[in-house]
């Protein structure tokens, strides 16, 4: 007691002198601070190189780290994170998801939602880390961090992640099959798992062997068989369909007859799908479509890329009627993509000769494609042979006295929204 009586005594001087004199006040207190900060490990070397500042707000974050990981349980970590995704606040649920990882480093189940997490945020780097981790303590459990491994490698290297993915994904397939045991063993995220996983996976490899890989010994074969098991555990999906006609049109020598007209039919049936106008037409006349029907036709629409591989394709298959329904619907929800406007030209133009009415396509696709043009310049496009065919088209088609009574070639580029706009007002009032 007695210590500690005099140590009070001796700081009192002190105390007096620090407010008599600010700017040695100031100084005392920047010597504390940096005393503090140096006394503080710097065991990550990104530490090193930052402020007096900065370290200590380091600093203070790992203890806030630490006195969460000692208040919360990994459970209720885990639920916040859940909580969080379901409202999209992905930010505060890498955060949660951190934590709970910090208290327990091996635990897949947090490895594999801190990937997810990551990847929705365009954090690459740090979800391939997490699955890099999970993949080794668990290689042969948990098909998803395979996929997503896959998608951000290329070649060789992607088709290696997906077959492992898919190897994994069949074993635990056959396990539910032969074993009550082993489905009840099974991860919570393997137990949802379908069929139609595994027919996205093999449609991933196709891809591969379409792109990356097409020059390689044997790609069409491998791209055939990819295709074909796709179809073998999904039947019914788009996607595969439309892979394989992709591949029957790349044939040589397709126009012979009977591939081409098996692509067509291949396409035609996945298109049949989703697709409003060709779902109504394979519907039984009189069959009304309830409102589980409609939901699970809009969550099978396929991505909006996808879509215009599938417009391009119908273009090819000269399925013009049907490749317009497509992309038109596609303007629906983007208006600014150049592609989208393109085909819709390229489609009227080819139409042109084989139709009674030529002027109108004539005109349409005039429209299309001179909007076409305009988007690109507007929006600085890179594909100069998409622009080159462009122009080429609108010479073949020529200037036509609608275009150039309206002086619509002279538009400036800042007005192409409202030009749009007006488009779509002028074609809706039409149709009325």
């Amino acid at each position: 007691m007695g210590g500690q009586a005099k140590s009070k005594k001796k700081n009192k001087p002190r105390r007096k002198e620090h407010h008599s004199n600010r700017g040695d006040s100031r100084k005392s207190c920047m010597e504390l601070v940096t005393r503090t900060a140096i006394s503080c490990p710097t065991t990550d070397s990104e530490q090193r190189g930052l402020s007096v500042q900065e370290r200590m707000k380091v600093k203070m974050q790992e203890k806030a780290k630490k006195k969460t990981a000692e208040k919360y349980t990994t459970e209720q970590l885990l639920e916040k994170t859940e909580e969080c995704i379901d409202n999209f606040n992905f930010e505060m649920a890498q955060m949660f998801c951190q934590r709970a990882l910090d208290i327990e480093p091996t635990n897949l189940k947090i490895l594999d939602m801190l990937g997810n997490v990551c990847a929705e945020l365009g954090n690459v780097e740090k979800a391939k880390q997490a699955f890099l981790k999970a993949v080794e303590l668990s290689p042969e459990e948990g098909h998803s961090k395979y996929m997503y491994l896959g998608q951000i490698h290329t070649g060789v290297e992607a088709v290696q992640y997906f077959s492992k993915g898919i190897e994994v994904m069949l074993n635990t397939l056959e396990e539910r099959t032969h074993s009550a045991e082993g489905a009840a063993a099974a991860s919570d995220h393997d137990a949802e798992l379908t069929g139609k996983d595994v027919s996205v996976a093999f449609c991933s490899v196709a891809e591969i062997f379409f792109t990356d890989l097409c020059m390689e010994e044997g790609a069409a074969d491998k791209c055939k068989e990819a295709i074909e098991r796709a179809l073998q555990y999904d039947p019914d999906n788009p996607e595969a369909m439309q892979l394989m006609a992709s591949y029957l049109f790349s044939i040589e020598n397709i126009q012979e007859g009977s591939v081409f007209q098996e692509g067509r039919e291949f396409l035609m049936r996945s298109v049949a799908l989703w697709l409003p106008g060709q779902r109504s037409r394979a519907e039984p006349c009189g069959q009304e479509e309830d409102e589980d029907d409609e939901e699970h036709q809009q969550s099978g629409i396929p991505p909006y890329e996808s879509r215009i591989t599938t417009a391009k394709l119908l273009v090819e298959a000269e399925e013009y009627e049907t490749a317009s329904e497509v992309l038109e619907g596609l303007l629906e929800e983007d208006d600014e993509v150049v592609q989208v406007w393109y085909l819709l030209g390229w489609a009227c133009y080819l139409q042109v000769e084989k139709s009674e009415e030529p002027d109108t396509f004539k005109d349409s696709a005039r429209t299309y494609l001179t909007k076409a043009k305009k988007l690109y310049m507007k929006l600085g496009c890179d594909d100069a042979a998409m622009l080159e065919h462009t122009q080429q088209l609108l010479g073949e088609l020529g200037p036509g006295d609608s275009a150039a009574d309206s002086g619509e070639e002279d538009l400036p580029l800042e007005n192409i929204g409202d030009d749009f706009v007006e488009s779509s007002d002028d074609e809706d009032a039409m149709e009325h």
